[in-house]
């Protein structure tokens, strides 16, 4: 796949999701999911020339009839009651949609969405599990499956920690593939790599784990040597990428060595899948990383990769 690097225009027409009330919400002060990890990455973009460049895009109405197709009334309730961030987390789930939206229907190659609360730990538990609320991506994949029509759904997560949450969502679907690398030994404690699946979704659960100080040349290997023919039997019509940065080196929770390098040559490999299978459609929605500065860069040439035209 030949690559044409973007000038300062956007020849993907990539768009971003970023709203400022996403800052409203807080653990607790201090917690490492804070607001600056969002407003560090939006200077890094303004920066770097992207901010004039991005398309933004705007959310979907009344994402609650959306997220009531992976979450439980009494769950959804529960969280809608924690003041500022039940709000919070609805509107992140908003966009989110919206970016799938849009990309369906071809007004933007792809997507990337700064958005917190993240989302792939959550399952139906009434609270936060691992800093989150609501699962953004299983969401947007229901969606991008029942609404927009979409019949092969590819869910990329590099984040450091396994989404055990986007996982179980699935685990009996054969529509969503899920491929997941992460540390085994950390929060949550899953992603065995045995867990292939259960039913009619046997065989669409690919847990990888890395292990400790994992370097670009062993994730790298992963997507080539692992999802890429995975890909290829799948055929993908839309994909999905839980995009968390604290896989990255000097993470605040994360051991793994991967340098912003590293991340462009994955975005890379995903969009090559993308084009071949699906017309390039990708939304990658901003999972982990708690180094400001490196999560800053990281996304940064994540977006990069995603604005760059790529053809045979």
């Amino acid at each position: 796949m030949k690559r044409k690097i973007a000038p300062k225009s956007n020849p993907n027409n990539t768009g971003l999701v970023f709203n400022p009330k996403f800052l409203e919400h807080e653990i607790y002060y201090g917690h490492p999911e804070s607001p600056e990890r969002l407003k560090r990455i939006m200077e890094q973009l303004k920066n770097d020339n992207l901010l004039e460049c991005l398309e933004r895009i705007h959310p979907v109405d009344n994402p609650l009839q959306y997220i009531c197709k992976v979450h439980t009334q009494d769950h959804i309730r529960s969280i809608q009651d924690i003041s500022i961030t039940g709000e919070v987390a609805k509107l992140a789930v908003a966009h989110v949609l919206g970016a799938v939206q849009v990309v369906s229907m071809g007004k933007n190659q792809n997507a990337f969405c700064v958005v917190r609360p993240p989302g792939h730990h959550a399952h139906n538990a009434g609270y936060e599990e691992g800093f989150c609320y609501y699962n953004n991506v299983a969401i947007a994949a229901k969606y991008a499956h029942e609404i927009m029509g979409f019949k092969k759904i590819l869910i990329v997560d590099w984040d450091y920690h396994h989404g055990n949450g986007t996982q179980d969502a699935f685990i009996t679907d054969s529509n969503v593939l899920y491929f997941s690398t992460h540390n085994l030994f950390d929060f949550p404690g899953s992603g065995y790599p045995e867990i292939i699946g259960y039913e009619e979704g046997k065989g669409f659960n690919v847990n990888v784990p890395l292990g400790f100080g994992a370097t670009d040349k062993d994730i790298i290997s992963v997507f080539e040597e692992i999802l890429k023919p995975i890909a290829v039997k799948f055929q993908p019509d839309f994909i999905l990428i839980s995009a968390g940065f604290d896989s990255r080196k000097d993470d605040l929770l994360g051991c793994f060595n991967i340098t912003d390098d590293g991340f462009s040559r994955l975005t890379q490999i995903v969009m090559d899948i993308a084009y071949k299978y699906c017309e390039g459609r990708i939304v990658s929605v901003l999972e982990g990383g708690y180094n400001l500065e490196g999560l800053a860069k990281a996304v940064s040439c994540h977006i990069k990769e995603l604005m760059t035209y790529r053809t045979e």
